[in-house]
């Protein structure tokens, strides 16, 4: 790769600091961070008043074991800022966004296991169809505004990190069993202990569901999920220095009996888990492998975090992607948007089976979207504590070097709708897309914080420096590729005031970037933003209380056209749209607070709201689906306006009762008018859920979850092609055995 004049003083400026360790330090400083662990877990626990600068929200394994998600949905939920678009109900390909960035399939966000990306392309193909299990996970950090500044490539909307478990210091593990509603089953292990310097870990999970839709004739609509991760430590500390080598190898599988086909509103209301016999052979199936070194190397003065990690992942879905191409020309949006009419009933007959395939046109195309990917590099960071002309500073200085590449191999395959049964029609398997895309990176970025008194003000600097590469693989189109290169500063201004021990006010201004996929020509450009936020942040021994006002201001809204979109791309799968201006305005709150009702019972209250309002600030017509004839104050798509989590439990010495309530207002579907789901919102959703746990002492413990209590279900999207439920009550019960 060509690394150009400025590339290679941001290279060599990121080295000069990272491995330069003999720094002046203020001797005796004990408050600054020397363990390993609390380098893989970003933010630390919230034991006393955080005084960084930006909105962050660390959830713990204390809380992720309350509720037992296997969803990621349900635990983002309580935390303010999360704008989510449902799909499957089990949350096994997530669409997030933080503060009104696009959900779809969480491409706008920066998503990491232990501080490393972990999406598969996330340069060159963002879209995150993988995502870990949040079932193996200890602890979740979200960042959002200036905070999340280090954690590129994607800085306009914030951060994600997940934490799995660390090897423990002595003989630990724990056993966890559960099964329920609709062929639900769990089986989650782990094992580790420390002998001497050497260290190791075992935890592997198992998670399967038959699936709560019922499909016409009957046949697997569930999934099966499989994750195991073993990681290996040594511990070369001496009197000087701390210092850990440690080893993560994981490999994970999925086969889901998953569709993107939905269902028209009057189904829905008739019964919202059917699904229609034309998605019978759809399937996705996935493998992932990771391996991952790290070092860790410090003191008090000074720590160093290098890790060099290789994702690989690889995924075949084939599922419907609509009727063959002719003399009539259909969209599957349109069909179940409009079933009744003359046109689109005859091929709504044939999805359902109600009509046996006639003619040439009506024949059901089924896509095998096989794609392969691998995410590579290495990336180190420094934390330096020292006094300059008696100002104590924390410089952090991190670099990155990261390769990413996906390959398309789509394919279809033509099949007749014959007594309600799929069956091919006996035509050879056409080919699709077949290209690939890859994309160099280098990054750096600078932070210093500076205590002046009662105030903590932070620079920051980040770099992204991307050489990208495209080329069509398919026969007769090996001259379609191309080469470009993007180079961007992005500088962020923070800071904390202290008003007491418990209580302080902080702001932050920064720059945020997306960048485009590399085969985008350089007339659709990158998403470009000014993030500002004001917030204050109160914390002692019960209650803890954030509140945060952003305002996002958008030059250059960026989008991407996808199946998982529901948008007819032609010959232009994954093509990008540019928009022009727009904002999005927030606030964000969360109290917690735990009352003492007596010595033996406490009743913990967590409050989360979020108000948002994105618009755009121009008026422009488009071809993307989400979009179409916009004009100035038209809203943002899947933004909802307002969202609450009530958090309400009862604990006591040897049990505990949890109860979640959260409210999720209407969304639209699409922002201006001539398009297809033009003024059609989803409908606004209440959903509770609920725990209980019973200790038996050194028998381990026993656990209930029932979740959406209520059996509250309504449409959450009409994305990908048809209304789509959010999951219905189940139930489960769980044994849970720690030594």
């Amino acid at each position: 790769m060509k690394i150009n004049k400025h590339k290679y003083i941001a290279v060599v400026f990121a080295f000069a600091f990272a491995f330069h360790p003999n720094v002046s330090a203020d001797d005796g400083t004990s408050d600054t961070p020397s363990e390993y662990t609390e380098r893989v877990q970003i933010i630390g626990h919230n034991d006393k008043l955080r005084t960084e600068a930006g909105a962050a929200t660390l959830i713990g394994e204390v809380e992720l074991e309350k509720f037992k998600f296997d969803d990621i949905n349900r635990v983002l939920y309580s935390v303010p800022g999360v704008n989510i678009r449902e799909e499957d109900g089990y949350g096994l390909r997530p669409n997030i966004g933080f503060r009104g960035a696009t959900p779809e399939r969480s491409k706008k966000i920066t998503i990491m296991e232990d501080g490393v990306l972990i999406g598969p392309a996330p340069y060159s193909a963002p879209a995150a169809y993988y995502f870990p299990m949040i079932s193996k996970m200890t602890a979740l950090e979200v960042f959002k505004g200036p905070s999340a500044i280090k954690y590129g490539p994607n800085t306009v909307a914030g951060a994600l990190n997940m934490t799995t478990r660390q090897v423990p210091k002595s003989k630990e593990g724990a056993i966890d069993l559960a099964f329920g509603s609709d062929g639900y089953a769990k089986t989650k292990a782990y094992f580790g202990t420390t002998n001497g310097n050497f260290g190791y870990l075992i935890d592997a999970v198992h998670i399967e569901a038959d699936g709560f839709k019922a499909l016409d004739g009957g046949g697997d609509t569930g999934f099966d999920k499989n994750d195991i991760m073993t990681k290996f430590q040594y511990n070369f500390s001496n009197s000087q220095y701390n210092q850990i080598v440690e080893m993560k190898l994981a490999h994970a599988n999925e086969k889901s009996n998953e569709t993107y086909l939905g269902l028209t509103d009057a189904d829905f209301k008739q019964n919202a888990n059917r699904r229609y016999v034309a998605s019978q052979k759809d399937l996705m199936d996935w493998e992932h492998q990771q391996v991952q070194f790290t070092h860790f190397i410090g003191n008090d003065n000074f720590d160093v975090t290098t890790r060099l990690y290789r994702n690989d992942f690889e995924r075949s879905w084939n599922k419907v992607n609509g009727f063959k191409a002719g003399a009539v020309v259909t969209d599957l949006q349109d069909i179940l948007t409009n079933p009744e009419t003359d046109a689109n009933a005859p091929f709504y007959q044939v999805l359902t089976g109600q009509r046996d395939t006639e003619r040439e046109y009506e024949k059901i195309i089924l896509g095998d979207n096989q794609r392969e990917y691998y995410s590579q590099g290495i990336q180190s960071e420094l934390y330096v504590y020292h006094t300059l002309f008696d100002v104590k500073h924390v410089l952090n200085v991190g670099f990155r070097f990261h390769q990413d590449q996906i390959k398309r191999h789509h394919t279809t395959d033509a099949y007749t709708m014959t007594s309600a049964e799929l069956l091919s029609d006996g035509s050879a398997t056409l080919a699709g897309d077949t290209n690939r895309e890859k994309t160099d990176a280098i990054s750096v970025f600078f932070k210093d914080t500076m205590t002046l008194g009662a105030l903590d003000l932070t620079f920051g600097l980040r770099g992204e420096f991307l050489d990208a590469s495209y080329q069509n693989e398919a026969l007769g189109k090996e001259g379609e590729w191309q080469k470009k290169s993007t180079d961007i500063w992005l500088p962020s201004l923070s800071g904390f005031y202290t008003l007491s021990e418990h209580s302080g006010l902080f702001f932050g201004v920064h720059e945020g970037f997306v960048p485009t996929s590399p085969k985008e020509p350089t007339s659709v450009k990158i998403e470009n933003s000014i993030n500002y936020e004001l917030g204050a942040r109160y914390h002692d021994e019960s209650s803890q209380l954030e509140a945060v006002i952003f305002y996002n201001d958008i030059e250059n809204l960026k989008e991407s056209c996808s199946f998982s979109t529901a948008s007819l791309c032609q010959d232009n799968t994954d093509g990008e749209f540019n928009s022009g201006k727009a904002n999005v305005i927030g606030l964000e709150l969360s109290a917690k607070h735990t009352y003492e009702l007596s010595a033996d019972y406490d009743l913990p209250v967590l409050l989360s709201y979020t108000y948002t309002k994105g618009e755009f600030d121009s008026a422009f017509s488009s071809d993307f689906s989400m979009w179409g004839d916009v004009k100035v104050g038209d809203t943002l798509p899947y933004l909802p306006e307002n969202q609450l989590t009530l958090d309400i439990g009862l604990t006591a010495n040897n049990w505990q009762v949890n109860l979640i309530t959260r409210y999720i207002g209407e969304m639209r579907e699409a922002s201006g008018e001539n398009v297809l789901l033009s003024g059609v919102t989803t409908q606004a959703l209440t959903i509770v859920d609920m725990a209980a746990s019973y200790e038996l002492g050194d028998m381990g413990s026993i656990y209930l979850k029932l979740d959406n209590l209520l059996d509250n279900q309504e449409i959450v999207s009409r994305r990908p092609y048809g209304a789509r439920p959010s999951k219905p009550r189940s139930a489960s019960i769980g044994y849970q055995y720690s030594f």
